[in-house]
């Protein structure tokens, strides 16, 4: 039986947050994303989200709409059934160039979508079925010590233990060991993700990790704090602290992740769905499992729909050591229904049953 695209779909989709969401490299006050609908000739219908992130790829919204629009011209009318999935993910890479990331996200997350709700198949067993759950931290953003405890304060209120606390940017180390210093003063127990987004110098790095020791402050995870192209100074990093270092911004490509494993330069490699698409993603995980680092599921500003996807994606592969899909608490406005389910930090999938079940509130 064929199973052709009969449509798709893009429209823009910008959802407010509760506030700006700041990082190293400045904030974020909106969710400027994009939704994709695809049918399939037998009916099936499914959903994918773009969330672009400039510093990854330059990708912008208008980017991401103007690469799914034309792709409008040769998508529709293909055979999934024949051509498979996969193919279609890497003409959308070759058509589409370096820099249409999240524009070839959520194209393939709408046709799997589409087609695991016409099998009646859920995305987390699509995707190996290995899991259904997973522990979700919640990001402390830029600002002062006194804002990043009232933070954490919440953080931990909603019975969330693991807190991501974004690092680096113009006021420096020392601002940030204060605002760090803050969080384990109000949560000591709670295991810290440092994020530094790509935005911390050499010299920071060093004087951060200095000032932490001398606080008695051991974090979970260093993520990403130098340049992305900077793996020795990765490697030096780890070697110096003696902690975990992940590579985030660095890996966007499973050719980028071996080449973080020659490097030697990481123990843990952030899988953003956005950065490269779904075909690409499983590549990188099975690169990072081969050389024996740790994997973390992450993502960009998104909604349920998009972090929905992820936590199928990583609950179904299984072996995910970090998680920071914790986006949808910080949207204004949900224009979606179903979804993840959360209780306290912990996120389950099980009870999805086909597709990633999140469906438009003006579509159901």
């Amino acid at each position: 039986m064929t199973r052709r695209i009969q449509s798709l779909d893009i429209t823009a989709l910008d959802i407010p947050l509760f506030e700006p969401f700041g990082i190293s490299g400045g904030a974020q006050a909106m969710a400027n994303n994009v939704l994709v609908r695809i049918e399939l000739d037998d009916g099936a219908v499914g959903y994918g989200e773009a969330a672009p992130l400039p510093p990854y790829n330059g990708e912008t919204q208008a980017d991401a709409l103007t690469t799914l629009r034309a792709a409008h011209a040769w998508v529709v009318g293909r055979d999934v059934s024949t051509e498979g999935w996969r193919r279609l993910a890497e003409e959308f890479r070759v058509r589409g160039g370096a820099g249409c990331g999240s524009a070839q996200c959520a194209f393939e997350m709408a046709l799997l979508d589409a087609l695991a709700r016409g099998d009646g198949t859920p995305l987390w067993k699509f995707f190996g079925g290995a899991g259904t759950t997973l522990e979700t931290d919640m990001t402390v953003t830029t600002g002062t010590p006194a804002e990043a405890a009232d933070a954490a304060r919440s953080i931990r209120a909603r019975g969330i233990r693991m807190i991501k606390v974004k690092v680096g940017g113009k006021q420096g180390p020392a601002h940030d060991l204060e605002r760090i210093a803050a969080i384990h003063g109000v949560a000591p127990d709670s295991p810290l993700i440092l994020d530094g987004n790509a935005g911390v110098t050499r010299a920071a790095a060093s004087e951060l990790v200095r000032g932490l020791k001398a606080r008695g402050i051991a974090p979970a995870l260093l993520e990403q704090w130098l340049a992305k192209d900077d793996l020795a100074g990765a490697r030096a990093l780890a070697a110096e602290s003696g902690w975990l270092v992940a590579a985030d911004e660095t890996v966007t490509s499973a050719a980028d992740a071996r080449r973080v494993v020659a490097a030697q330069s990481a123990q843990v490699i952030n899988i953003k769905l956005m950065k490269a698409g779904v075909a690409e993603a499983l590549d990188i995980a099975a690169v990072a499992r081969d050389a024996g680092l740790a994997l973390m599921i992450g993502g960009n500003v998104e909604s349920i729909l998009a972090m929905t996807v992820s936590a199928c994606f990583a609950a179904g592969q299984g072996g995910f050591r970090f998680a920071d899909l914790d986006t949808p608490l910080f949207l204004a406005s949900n224009p979606f229904e179903g979804g993840y389910a959360l209780t306290g930090g912990t996120i389950s999938v099980a009870h999805i049953k086909a597709g990633h079940g999140v469906t438009p509130l003006a579509a159901s």
